[in-house]
């Protein structure tokens, strides 16, 4: 599904697919969906979930996560158009966000792993320095590359699609796998 085919009767399920930061926006303004209590399920339509937060608006908060949606795309970045700025004479940091044995499984050449010390690092370094994060299939790396807007690093993206659109796009000999639990 689009998010020009969304609508209020659209099941958070397929807003979250189509709309991967839904979450994120929906929390930041109605604090809907980040904890157990205000969260939400699947089959829960927006309209249903508008009227259990106490008949909160549903047209606008469709509104606030397409725009939100808007607002995301600036900071991804397309597999092929990373590979290119990775390919220039001032190539970006690559850095995996996925766990320690999906990096030790399989990388993106050259990327480095990013754990709780090396995010430390990253913040008390360059704030203008060329970032570009990835996931396992784009789910995700978007909240992490917020995150990185929210403390300076201005100049990071994340790769649209994560390391399976990678695997796909741009380097077929990367071996492809699929998350049991995502």
């Amino acid at each position: 599904m689009t998010p020009a085919e969304l609508s209020i009767d659209s099941p958070m399920g397929e807003i979250m697919d189509a709309l991967p930061g839904a979450r994120r926006a929906l929390f930041s303004r109605y604090h809907l969906g980040g904890c157990q209590s205000c969260g939400f399920s699947p089959t829960e339509t927006l309209a249903e979930l508008a009227t259990r937060a106490a008949d909160a608006p549903a047209e606008e908060m469709l509104a606030h996560i397409l725009a939100a949606h808007e607002h995301d795309k600036a900071m991804l970045i397309d597999p092929a158009e990373a590979k290119a700025a990775l390919d220039s004479d001032s190539p970006p940091l690559l850095l995996d966000t996925r766990t320690r044995e999906e990096h030790e499984a399989v990388a993106i050449p050259g990327s480095e792993f990013m754990d709780q010390d090396y995010q430390q690092r990253l913040f008390s370094g360059e704030p203008g320095r060329a970032i570009l994060l990835y996931d396992h299939s784009g789910k995700h790396v978007l909240d992490t590359c917020s995150w990185f807007h929210g403390h300076g690093l201005k100049n990071t993206r994340a790769i649209k699609g994560g390391i399976d659109a990678w695997a796909q796009e741009v380097d077929r000999s990367l071996r492809r796998y699929r998350l049991e639990i995502e």
